[in-house]
């Protein structure tokens, strides 16, 4: 039997030694407990539909340069926070000035500051599941620690700005951690994109976001990933929410060679509320996986769940969607919902909605479908004068323009319809 692949030692020696002590030690911690992991294969169940897209070539664990300037206009209408290459860059960077909000990159905390950062890291992710993961915490340079304090509010939302050069072969770990206080606020916007490509080079993104949210926080989380073709971005967020808290997510992608998303939440504290909103769109031969994973771990906790995807010409989308509600988790209402929309004879879409309940007073339900665009629907547009390639148009966008409505950042509602457009323009040719 031929062995499993294994994570090549190349990708264990992180660059870049301006972290605090406590950082540097967590980081040799974990490369260390990752010596010899096995890669995903087909046979890995979370993997099975992406292993084979899954490349990592020693020339990609080399840390892209920390230094050099954005290649893209950030004007935007709000706070931000520029990273390069997985490293934040001050100069670039436009942070909030309010009470009760800090912004702080992890090279410039104190020793207790870091100490305590240390240990609560990679607390909101279960390793099993989301293995890469473990990867950033091995290898990450540069992070970003947000704090609201009870009550606090920030008054505009926060843009964090991942940008990563693709002119070479290499790796970038960006790293997020938010710490919401009780009754605190928070819109927090990521945009993953890159610039320069010399076609021939070969980029990992490994990106990790964490937010933990106290009793009656607020925190809505939206997610653009914008990366060119050759970028494999491989990114994780985790959610622990405690009484009252409400955690809202909008993510929003488009396909490469390689993009996975694992988005787990666990709601910890009665009356706890999440929503999850997905649209993800592919071309070509690109390949998106999207895995979320709920835990309702106490009661009276409510959960909604929406994925739309669409795949064009041979493009391959997977959507697994897993709710878990355990046996003390009575009075809970979840609900997931995935449908799927294929363009072309070529494309493929698989899906795999979970439930799983050890409690028997709630309320759950989920369901999932696979189409094309209705014949008799275009032919009713096309008969009212409106030419064919705007019949599939409209209807492709009525699909998800659901979704993309309820984008709360009107700025990123029209960043994602550009997009879109973008999208629609190259899959659909006038007949």
């Amino acid at each position: 039997m031929k062995p499993a692949p294994t994570l090549s030692s190349a990708f264990l020696h992180p660059a870049g030694q301006s972290l605090p002590q406590p950082l540097l030690a967590l980081r040799k911690q974990r490369a260390a407990a990752l010596l010899g992991m096995p890669l995903p294969t087909r046979k890995t169940e979370n993997w099975k539909y992406s292993a084979r897209h899954l490349k990592l070539a020693d020339d990609m664990a080399i840390s892209l340069p920390a230094e050099g300037k954005t290649g893209t206009s950030l004007a935007v209408p709000g706070y931000k926070v520029v990273f390069l290459n997985g490293v934040m860059l001050p100069e670039a960077s436009e942070f909030p000035d309010l009470d009760g909000i800090t912004i702080t990159s992890f090279s410039d905390l104190d020793e207790q500051e870091a100490r305590e950062l240390a240990g609560r890291l990679d607390h909101t992710l279960t390793p099993q599941s989301v293995q890469l993961a473990q990867l950033n915490s091995a290898r990450f340079e540069d992070g970003l620690l947000i704090r609201l304090q009870p009550d606090a509010v920030l008054d505009q939302p926060l843009y964090i700005i991942h940008e990563v050069n693709a002119d070479a072969s290499g790796s970038a770990f960006p790293r997020i951690f938010v710490d919401a206080g009780r009754h605190s606020r928070l819109t927090l916007v990521e945009e993953f994109i890159s610039s320069g490509s010399n076609g021939q080079a070969q980029v990992l993104v490994n990106a990790v976001t964490e937010f933990c949210l106290d009793e009656g926080a607020h925190l809505t989380s939206i997610r653009l990933d914008m990366e060119g073709d050759s970028i494999q971005h491989i990114g994780a967020t985790g959610v622990r929410q405690q009484r009252n808290s409400r955690f809202e997510s909008h993510c929003v992608g488009f396909g490469g060679a390689l993009r996975r998303h694992d988005l787990q939440v666990r709601l910890e504290g009665e009356g706890a509320e999440c929503k999850l909103n997905g649209v993800v769109v592919a071309q070509g031969a690109q390949h998106y996986d999207n895995h979320t994973n709920i835990e309702h771990v106490v009661g009276h906790g409510n959960s909604e769940e929406t994925y739309r995807n669409i795949a064009a010409d041979q493009a391959h989308v997977v959507f697994n969607g897993r709710i878990h509600i355990h046996p003390d988790a009575q009075k809970s209402n979840a609900e997931m919902n995935n449908k799927n929309l294929l363009l072309s004879n070529g494309a493929e879409i698989d899906t795999k909605p979970e439930l799983e309940i050890y409690a028997d007073d709630v309320k759950c339900a989920h369901g999932a479908t696979i189409g094309q665009l209705d014949k008799t629907s275009v032919f009713y547009l096309v008969s009212r004068g409106i030419g064919r390639r705007e019949a599939h148009v409209l209807l492709t966008m009525a699909f998800i323009n659901e979704l993309v409505a309820q984008i709360p950042v009107p700025a990123v509602r029209e960043t994602a319809q550009t997009r879109l457009n973008q999208f629609f323009e190259a899959t659909f040719q006038e007949a």
